[in-house]
């Protein structure tokens, strides 16, 4: 499975791609708003830490297909590098997709609660689809399960198009994504701490140096 970053703090990401194995940074308005910087000076910090070579995904505010473009086009021309535009799926983000596709973006549907959703924006030509997890739970539905109805639909139609699971809580969501199929998640850079702690690890680690301290030293 791909990790990527859902985070816009420069310092974090910074952090994170340093010890993690990072396979690019995801952003959205209000991860944007929450860091209360311009979207576009943002993206560019983004870019200048992970390089070219690592995906950013940056999402468009816009609402109709012609403005949609029009953003996109802003977006990309202003990090350049592997660059995907984020789209959230409604008719008009359905309709931007086949347009931007045509046009060489990559495109990330966004805002998916259901695997119609994910489907559709898929057969659209969508690079990859983001079910948000936790919302999903929250709504009284089952988060894990839609991303696995959407793994299941994708292989049995053939598709491309790669689930980037998002919009966690936990650990546990993250492992059990990973669990039904999940092509990729995006977690936010506080979780992924998490994700590598557990106190056994500490605790063997202290037992090594305790006992092999004397028995490591380098002698000519």
């Amino acid at each position: 499975m791909l990790y990527l970053i859902d985070d816009a703090n420069i310092e974090s990401i910074k952090t994170i791609t340093q010890y993690f194995p990072i396979h690019g940074v995801t952003t959205n308005p209000s991860i944007i708003a929450a860091n209360g910087e311009n979207v576009y000076k943002k993206i560019k910090a983004i870019r200048d830490v992970i390089g070219p070579d690592l995906e950013l995904h940056a999402q468009v505010l816009e609402s109709t297909c012609d403005e949609i473009v029009k953003e996109a086009i802003r977006l990309r021309d202003a990090v350049g590098g592997n660059f995907f535009v984020k789209v959230p799926v409604t008719g008009e983000g359905l309709k931007s997709i086949s347009v931007l596709k045509e046009l060489g973006f990559n495109v990330t549907a966004t805002a998916i609660f259901t695997a119609q959703q994910a489907l559709l924006a898929s057969t659209a030509g969508a690079d990859y689809v983001a079910p948000y997890v936790n919302r999903i739970d929250n709504f009284s539905s089952d988060g894990i399960g839609v991303v696995g109805d959407i793994v299941n639909l994708f292989e049995m139609y053939d598709k491309d198009t790669k689930v980037l699971a998002a919009s966690f809580k936990n650990t546990q969501q993250v492992y059990n994504v990973a669990m039904v199929g999940s092509h990729a998640a995006t977690i936010s850079c506080d979780l992924f701490e998490q994700l590598i702690y557990h106190p056994l690890t500490t605790s063997a680690i202290m037992e090594f140096e305790e006992k092999g301290a004397e028995y490591y030293t380098y002698e000519k």
